[in-house]
């Protein structure tokens, strides 16, 4: 999404040439586009066509382009024209043909007139005569219908029409005819275009993964100073408890760091729903790398805030156990951004998931076993113990515990005990104290973060965005007739002279062309494109109107 509330983006033009580009993307071979020039130079609208035949030539695609008065280099660029007026073909067929057909009918386009024009005047009723070009016949006004009906006896419309009469024989059909599968290209494909798209994204995203960097390390100086070792005792139950204090504020900051891919992930979905129902990609192609491509950038924040902390709070010198804190840090980083990521992709808004993400990780830290220990939850309600099992930082915190506390440094026993001080430190706030737990705590942040993205995965899969309540679509209907058009087709372009409140839409195109298909009323061929008449519905705005008016407005330019 380029531009927001308060920045302007990019300009109609360029968000024109964008969006087209973008339905470019994906399986569909045929594109149907309504008055892709309003607001356009005549420079651009012909860049923008000339790319559109390139493409359909290349892929053996369908363009139907409506455009208003388009520029002869414009028109030039079409295979065919269809003309529509009154509700009636009067032409459809090559370019090359139709001032021939018109030539025939008694009408000749000056040499200086563009064709376009030319074909919108020459149906109209207060514009044909200056085409009239049989000096020795009197003229007489020629309607639509004797426009269509001398087309059907035109050689262009003989061999439409015999094209038409002729049953076609499927077994004949170009194996490319109509497309066998859902998407553009096959899965690998997708992927890596997917992840390419993640990439550039997190590169012009990188001032927020270096804030988090700058604020990962600011928090640790922070914590340093506080937890300094040369003020950190191992002698009694209290003191282990400022080393738990530490290491639960480390964990905190960790988790706390993947709560950025709530506002990342809601940016995204407005452009990820429309892609992914125009069959773009499926949503695993998509979730797959907003979660493997993070895996590098935690392993970096991770190692800026153990490496800087762990020796001078005094943990446990062994270097292993550095390196187990070290991993059980990144597992419990990357566990709260699948988190983060699937209530984002759940509640899709931003009020929604922040108000859910912030209970959710109250929920976590009341029930991860330090806040409440084991046993203080099971004494308030017994049934919340259940809530303890399933916190997923529960299993990250007790890994921690585990893996500093069974350490050496702890190894002595405390005045009036038979045991380390390890052990009794982690009993004095029921945190289980067999090595194993270091292990399974591992296992279950694993699973947690395999679980997260595949719910993750599942939500951008059924769920759609929450719908508009702006327009009301009225029950009435009304006939919609077209009048003076001009079209082109393997590209084709139909000019529509009516108000732009009446033109046609390409989604009505395709349901009618979807429609008439189904009913088997027409044939499409690759060189054939059906015109269609369409009943369009009304739209009825919740509005309330207001009056402007204007006094001694002065328009003037400086030269």
């Amino acid at each position: 999404m380029v531009g927001d509330e308060m920045l302007r983006g990019i300009s109609g033009g360029q968000k024109k040439r964008v969006t087209i580009g973008e339905m470019l993307v994906g399986p569909a071979r045929a594109l149907f586009m309504d008055e892709i020039s309003t607001g356009l130079d005549s420079s651009t609208t012909f860049q923008i066509v000339n790319s559109l035949k390139q493409t359909v030539h290349i892929l053996n695609g369908t363009a139907v382009i409506s455009l208003l008065q388009p520029a002869p280099e414009t028109y030039d660029l079409f295979d065919d024209i269809i003309l529509i007026s009154d509700g009636r073909i009067v032409y459809q067929g090559p370019r090359e043909h139709v001032l021939s057909f018109f030539e025939s009918m008694g009408f000749k386009c000056p040499e200086r007139k563009g064709i376009a024009d030319f074909l919108q005047e020459v149906t109209s009723r207060k514009d044909q005569m200056q085409y009239w070009a049989r000096r020795d016949q009197p003229y007489r006004f020629v309607t639509t219908d004797e426009f269509a009906e001398a087309f059907q006896s035109f050689h262009v419309g003989l061999q439409l029409e015999d094209e038409l009469r002729t049953p076609f024989e499927k077994t004949e059909s170009h194996p490319a005819a109509l497309t066998t599968k859902k998407y553009g290209v096959g899965k690998w494909e997708l992927l890596k275009a997917c992840i390419s798209r993640e990439f550039l994204l997190m590169k012009r995203n990188s001032f927020v993964y270096i804030f988090k960097f700058i604020q990962l390390t600011f928090m640790a100086i922070v914590t340093m100073t506080l937890f300094l070792r040369t003020e950190m005792n191992r002698d009694s139950i209290a003191e282990g408890g400022i080393y738990m204090g530490a290491i639960f504020f480390g964990l905190i900051m960790v988790m706390f760091n993947g709560m950025s891919e709530l506002s990342m992930t809601i940016a995204k979905l407005p452009v990820f729903y429309k892609q992914r129902d125009m069959l773009f990609f499926p949503a695993w192609a998509y979730a797959l790398p907003s979660w493997i491509l993070k895996i590098p950038i935690t392993f970096v924040e991770v190692a800026l805030w153990v490496f800087l902390t762990y020796y001078v709070i005094g943990f446990d010198p062994n270097v292993q156990r550095l390196f187990r804190q070290y991993f059980a840090l990144v597992l419990a980083n990357q566990m709260a951004s699948g988190l983060f990521r699937f209530i984002a992709a759940t509640a899709r808004n931003m009020i929604v998931a922040n108000t859910v993400g912030s209970f959710a990780l109250l929920v976590l830290f009341a029930l991860s076993g330090f806040v409440l220990s084991r046993g203080m939850i099971n004494d308030i309600k017994s049934s919340w113990i259940w809530g303890y099992w399933i916190s997923p930082m529960m299993y990250g915190l007790t890994a921690l515990m585990v893996n500093e506390f069974r350490g050496n440094q702890w190894s002595h026993s405390l005045s009036g005990s038979t045991e380390a001080a390890g052990i009794d430190v982690l009993k004095s706030r029921d945190f289980f104290q067999e090595p194993k737990w270091y292990w399974i705590g591992v296992g279950g942040l694993i699973g947690f973060i395999i679980l997260f993205n595949i719910f993750f995965t599942l939500a951008l899969t059924y769920l759609n965005p929450f719908g508009s309540s702006g327009a009301v679509i009225s029950e009435q209907t009304e006939s919609h007739e077209q009048t003076d058009g001009v079209g082109v087709g393997g590209s084709i372009q139909l000019t529509n002279n009516e108000s732009s409140s009446n033109n046609v839409t390409s989604s009505a195109i395709e349901e009618e062309v979807q429609r008439s298909i189904s009913s088997k009323s027409s044939s499409v061929t690759e060189a054939t494109i059906r015109t269609i008449s369409i009943k369009k519905k009304g739209m009825l705005l919740p509005f309330e109107p207001h009056s402007i008016t204007f006094d001694n407005v002065v328009y003037s330019v400086d030269m």
